[in-house]
């Protein structure tokens, strides 16, 4: 069976229905804020000094570069847990490796790095340094401007959401414009167009197992099944149902969960087959995101303001869009790998 057309995302459907309403995200920077939640923090000692920074206008790859200059190091030698959007009021952690100069006298002092768009908060040293998903989650706080649309149906939604969460959906940055990346990805495996640079080939695999994961998360809700556990379901540590992020080995559930996710795999054989062939090993992802410490308050009649806790990985993209519609100003678009935003 051949693939469905994959260059322009389609309109995966939302768990609630909808609101009806709209309001606009990131007006200022300051509207979104996002700190993240280390796995650990630094002991002290070690080859490593870990920064604490904030950046507001900067994105990480960004801010990674004007690190290593100051200090002298390859940007190899920078490490960061996620990418954090460049239109946010964000804090995290980046790493230098500084195995020389190990007495304060010697360390560059980086708290003094003048910049108009980040600023280091705090420095220490660390034993190891930080990899790509080494952190616990991110921390948001969002301000929606203009809101319009009937207060009640937002409240609804709302309410909802705290008390059974939203779909796990991966967010539409992480596609590429218009879902470029998964077209390229097909393209890859197609053999139609030749990749050759690692971490492009490694966006087009990681957007292609994404691709699959949401349209599993959408048949679910299409067939009526959101918020329930079918017989065959593997669950998470919360006891929650998970889906697969394709790849090589054997599909973990059975029944009727594993009969919806061959379906899957069936309509987009091209695709799980190439990922297979690519050496990624088969995991799970929870098919529910549910955000903790959920609050909401209308700090005027047009404005909403929300607060909330997603574990690495989850895109708070997925949150909003389960409330009400909403729109950024108009800027250039960013896709994930250039620092869009939000799961880190």
């Amino acid at each position: 069976m051949t693939d469905t057309p994959t260059t322009a995302l389609p309109p995966w459907p939302a768990a609630y229905p909808t609101s009806g309403a709209s309001a606009t995200l990131k007006r200022f920077n300051e509207d979104f804020v996002v700190t993240e939640q280390p796995l650990q923090l630094p002991g002290g000692v070690g080859e490593h000094v870990w920064l604490d920074v904030e950046k507001n206008g900067a994105n990480t790859g960004f801010v990674a570069q004007q690190l290593a200059a100051a200090a002298g190091v390859p940007e190899r030698d920078v490490g960061y847990a996620g990418l954090k959007d460049r239109h946010a009021l964000t804090r995290q952690w980046f790493s230098l490796y500084l195995p020389h100069g190990q007495g304060s006298g010697e360390t560059p002092d980086l708290t003094q790095l003048q910049h108009p768009e980040f600023r280091v908060l705090s420095q220490s040293r660390h034993v190891k340094k930080l990899r790509p998903g080494d952190l616990l989650g991110n921390r948001f706080r969002i301000l929606l401007r203009d809101l319009r649309g009937e207060r009640e149906a937002v409240e609804a939604n709302l309410k909802a959401v705290a008390g059974q969460g939203v779909p796990n959906y991966f967010g539409a940055q992480r596609f590429g414009h218009g879902g470029g990346n998964v077209e390229q990805g097909r393209a890859m495996l197609a053999r139609e167009i030749r990749v050759c640079h690692p971490k492009k080939k490694g966006l087009y695999l990681s957007a292609l197992r994404s691709f699959v994961f949401n349209e599993l998360l959408a048949l679910r809700i299409q067939q009526g099944l959101w918020g329930q556990t079918l017989p065959g379901d593997v669950l998470d540590e919360a006891g929650r149902p998970t889906g697969p992020l394709w790849g090589r080995g054997r599909v973990a559930s059975c029944d009727a969960a594993q009969a919806l996710e061959m379906q899957v795999a069936e309509r987009h054989a091209l695709l799980c087959d190439g990922l297979e062939h690519a050496g990624l090993a088969q995991e799970r992802r929870a098919l529910v995101c549910a955000p903790a410490d959920f609050t909401w308050e209308w700090p005027q009649a047009d404005q909403l303001m929300l607060s909330f806790t997603l574990p690495a990985g989850q895109y708070a993209t997925a949150v909003l869009g389960e409330i009400l519609c909403v729109t950024e100003p108009e800027r250039q678009l960013e896709a994930e790998g250039e620092d869009k935003d939000l799961p880190a």
